[in-house]
């Protein structure tokens, strides 16, 4: 078995835009797993396009203090900053984007 294969065991991709968004989880050679988050963006250059790419790991032991701080800090925004805005009018369809078939080695 490619060590690729023994190493990606699910994916998610979230297209937003100029942006994409990869959630991948991972296995360890001792079978312990993990996720990466890779935000990918576009950009302009004079013979077509570049993207650049920010990675962040996320450890087993982290995952629930991770969701409850993203879930704390997303929904202060929505209640105490921005009460007022329609977040409901952002879910577009992926194929609104016009996309490209981006995937990462």
């Amino acid at each position: 078995m490619e060590e690729r294969d023994r190493e990606e065991l699910f994916s998610k991709r979230i297209r937003a835009g100029k942006r994409t968004y990869f959630f991948d989880v991972k296995s360890t050679r001792s079978q312990d797993y993990y996720i990466t988050i890779t935000e990918s963006r576009r950009h302009q250059k004079e013979d077509g396009f570049v993207y650049e790419k920010h990675k962040m790991f996320l450890y087993k032991e982290d995952f629930d203090k991770f969701v409850e701080g993203l879930n704390e800090a997303v929904n202060h925004v929505k209640t105490e900053l921005m009460p007022d805005v329609d977040f409901s009018s952002f879910n577009r369809d992926e194929d609104e984007f016009g996309g490209t078939d981006l995937k990462w080695e």
